[in-house]
């Protein structure tokens, strides 16, 4: 199994532990809280280039 494939079964299943043990509205939060605050953690150059790449070329 790759990298990428564990990290992917890896936080579906945080996620339906975190859907069990918290009220649905707290994992929603989690779930689009943590992506938004990666990229606004971006310097503006890094946001720039992510937003010009297309999504292909995001897995280099």
């Amino acid at each position: 199994m790759s990298k990428n494939a564990k990290i992917a079964v890896g936080g579906v299943a945080v996620g339906l532990i975190l859907l069990l043990w918290l009220p649905w509205w707290v994992s929603f939060l989690i779930v689009v809280g943590v992506p938004v605050a990666a990229y606004l953690a971006l310097d503006p150059s890094q946001r720039r280039r992510l937003r010009r790449a297309t999504r292909k070329e995001l897995g280099r």
